[in-house]
């Protein structure tokens, strides 16, 4: 069988474009994980492969979701396990590209374990209960997790942080992580895992003219039609990043102008989490500064031939 490729990366970091150009190389499919690009809902906002792309090369997991479904990586686990074993049945090769660092995490470890703690988000929920004090920590955590807000309790500062720190982190309840076990799909020794890790400053760059591109393309448009569904705010696709902002703008609470500075804002914010998570969940897994592709594909390739030889220890 052939041995999975996967590529996890900051947002906006040319993930899709390898994918693609690897499903070639490699007679390959392409499978999504990514916990925003599953649902139908939001194609625009969440750079969802366009279907001229998906139609090139097969592709997997990818707005199969209706937006009022609570997704969750237990879910992605069940099916994406299917599809890889589908994928290999016909001797192709598994390329598994996304920005959930939890998918990744749960596919080749399991997720019986929490997440590290990270400084940074400390930091910043810290700097939360000091604008909106305890209340306003339990206030946000309820509206994501209302389980673990009725065992921790409203009054306890070190574990309502640490749950809602899991949440930022992860996108992933707390107590979520508490109820799951699941064994690896994928053994340490079967598949090629690569970071993607270009130059901030190119990737903030990226990031905002990607979002300057959404606007034309129907980014509005699309949250304009979702909020009309009227769906919980608790789901995890009214979450994603952009929609509270374009909601805000829609009900008239901020302009255009605003809208595009706090989402790219987000957006940020999120890929610099996403490099920390390539720190500490994925230290041994071969960095790829650069952004260009043919470079790019030249490393994989060679990386890739070990993997093939059973040399390869992931």
């Amino acid at each position: 069988m052939k041995p999975p490729i996967l590529i996890f990366g900051p947002t906006a970091s040319g993930k899709t474009e390898l994918a693609i150009e690897l499903a070639n190389l490699f007679d390959g499919e392409v499978v999504n994980a990514d916990s925003m690009q599953v649902y139908q809902d939001l194609s625009v906002l969440t750079d969802r492969p366009p279907s001229r792309q998906q139609k090139s090369v097969p592709h997997h997991l990818f707005g199969h979701v209706d937006g009022s479904i609570r997704y969750s990586v237990g879910s992605w686990l069940e099916e994406v396990s299917e599809v890889i074993s589908d994928i290999q049945a016909r001797k192709k090769t598994p390329i598994i590209a996304g920005g959930t660092g939890l998918y990744f995490h749960a596919l080749v470890n399991g997720i019986n374990d929490f997440p590290q703690a990270d400084e940074e988000v400390k930091t910043e929920i810290s700097g939360l209960i000091e604008t909106e004090g305890l209340s306003g920590l339990y206030t946000r955590l309820l509206a994501v997790d209302p389980l673990a807000v009725r065992q921790i309790g409203q009054n306890d500062r070190q574990r309502l942080g640490r749950a809602y720190e899991v949440w930022v982190m992860t996108g992933v309840p707390f107590s979520e992580f508490k109820e799951r076990r699941a064994e690896p799909i994928l053994s340490q020794a079967n598949w090629l895992g690569i970071a993607l890790y270009p130059d901030r400053k190119k990737l903030y760059a990226r990031i905002e003219a990607r979002f300057d591109s959404m606007l034309p393309t129907g980014a509005v448009e699309e949250v304009e039609k979702l909020s009309k569904r009227e769906l919980p705010l608790d789901l995890p696709i009214m979450k994603a990043h952009g929609v509270p902002w374009i909601c805000a703008y829609l009900r008239g609470e901020m302009d255009i102008q605003e809208t595009c500075t706090l989402v790219k804002q987000d957006v940020r914010r999120y890929a610099k989490r996403q490099y920390t998570w390539i720190g500490r969940q994925f230290p041994e897994w071969p960095r790829i500064p650069s952004l260009d592709i043919a470079e790019r594909l030249s490393i994989v390739n060679s990386l890739y031939e070990v993997v093939d030889q059973k040399q390869f220890v992931g």
